[in-house]
C-alpha cells in the first residue's frame, strides 16, 4: 500500500522526506515534484531498485533513467571528461531544465540501463526534489508516467498511473509546466540537442554557440 504526504503541510512535508528517504534506502520507489513534470525515483545504485522503476513504467532497458544530483559539485563524482562547453551550459542553467548526457566515471559500480557507459545527468529546481536527493544522494528519475503516456504534472496523475508500484507519493502541488529537460549530448566532438525541451535553442546559443540542434 502506497503512502502519500502533502508537501503543503511543513510538518506533513518534513516526516514524507524522511519517510521517502527511508523508502529509496530499502530500494522502494518514489514519486516526487520536479521543476519540469513529477518523477519516480529510485537508488540509482540499487540495480533491482532500477528495475521496478523501469517495470513501473513499462519501459526496458534500453530507454535507462536520468540521474538527478543535488548540487553541482556532485557532477564530477559520476561524470567524467566534461568539455569546457558543458561547464558553461551547467554554470547558466543549473539547477534548472537541463539533462547533459556525459562520459561516467568508469568507478561507479551500478547498472541504470544500457547507457553505453554514460549517464543522462539534471540537477532540478525544485526545492522538494533537492530536499530528497540531500538526504540519499543521486537518484534514478524517469517522468512519473507510463511509458507513451503523457507526463504526469499533478500527484493524482502519477498515482492513477502508477498506483501500488511506488512506495511514497510526495505531492507538491500542480508542476510549473508540462514540458521536460532539454537533452544535450556532450559526448561527441560537438555539443549537440537530443530532445527539445524546456529550455530553447536560443537560450542554449548564448552560452554555447556552436551547439547543433535535433537532426
Amino acid at each position: 500500500m502506497s503512502e502519500r504526504y502533502s508537501c503543503a503541510d511543513r510538518d506533513e512535508r518534513t516526516i514524507g522526506l524522511e519517510i521517502a528517504a527511508s523508502a529509496i534506502l530499502a530500494g522502494d520507489l518514489v514519486v516526487l515534484p520536479t521543476d519540469t513534470v513529477y518523477g519516480i525515483a529510485a537508488d540509482a545504485f540499487v540495480p533491482s531498485a532500477v528495475d521496478a522503476l523501469l517495470a513501473a513504467k513499462g519501459r526496458g532497458h534500453s530507454m535507462p533513467p536520468p540521474v538527478l544530483v543535488g548540487s553541482v559539485a556532485t557532477l564530477d563524482g559520476i561524470a567524467a571528461d566534461i568539455p569546457d562547453a558543458g561547464r558553461a551550459l551547467v554554470k547558466e542553467f543549473w539547477p534548472g531544465a537541463l539533462t547533459i548526457i556525459c562520459r561516467q566515471q568508469p568507478s561507479l559500480v551500478w547498472n541504470i540501463g544500457e547507457t553505453g557507459e554514460t549517464v543522462a545527468v539534471r540537477m532540478p529546481d525544485e526545492e522538494i526534489s533537492l530536499a530528497l536527493l540531500e538526504k540519499t544522494g543521486p537518484l534514478a528519475v524517469s517522468s512519473a508516467n507510463k511509458s507513451g503516456v503523457p507526463a504526469a504534472t499533478t500527484c493524482d496523475d502519477a498515482e492513477e498511473q502508477l498506483g501500488d508500484a511506488v512506495s511514497v507519493y510526495l505531492d507538491g502541488g500542480s508542476t510549473p509546466g508540462s514540458v521536460a529537460s532539454t537533452i544535450v549530448d556532450l559526448t561527441g566532438g560537438t555539443p549537440r540537442i537530443l530532445r527539445a525541451g524546456a529550455i530553447s535553442l536560443a537560450r542554449l546559443r548564448a552560452v554555447v554557440p556552436e551547439i547543433e540542434d535535433l537532426g
